[in-house]
C-alpha cells in the first residue's frame, strides 16, 4: 500500500457517508420540503426585519428555541397548527386564507 493510501485511510471517517440516503431523502421529499424552505425564508425575513431572535420568536409562539431553529433550517414537515402560529407571533400570511364556503 503506498503512503498517499495510508494517509488516506488514517482520515478516513470511520463509519460510512450517508450522504446517498440523505439525497434519495430529499428527493423522495421535494414536494413539501419546498414549502417549509419558503416558510424558513419568510420567517427569517420577518425576524431580520422586527430583530428578533429565535428566544424571542419561541416565546411568542409557545414552543423551545430548538424548536425555532429546527423550522428555519428548511426541513421540519410543519403542522397547519405551527403555520399558524408563526403567522400570528410574526404577523405573516404564509398561505392565502380565503375559503368559499357555500
Amino acid at each position: 500500500m503506498s503512503t498517499i493510501e495510508e494517509r488516506l485511510r488514517k482520515h478516513s471517517p470511520k463509519s460510512p457517508s450517508k450522504w446517498k440516503e440523505k439525497a434519495e431523502w430529499r428527493q423522495k421529499n421535494k414536494s413539501w420540503l419546498r414549502y417549509s424552505q419558503f416558510v424558513a425564508i419568510r420567517m427569517l425575513d420577518q425576524m431580520a426585519i422586527e430583530g428578533l431572535t429565535q428566544k424571542t420568536l419561541a416565546e411568542r409562539m409557545g414552543c423551545s428555541q430548538q424548536y425555532v431553529s429546527k423550522i428555519l433550517k428548511g426541513q421540519e414537515n410543519l403542522s397547519l397548527e405551527t403555520i399558524s402560529k408563526i403567522e400570528e407571533a410574526l404577523s405573516l400570511e404564509l398561505f392565502p386564507k380565503t375559503l368559499e364556503v357555500a
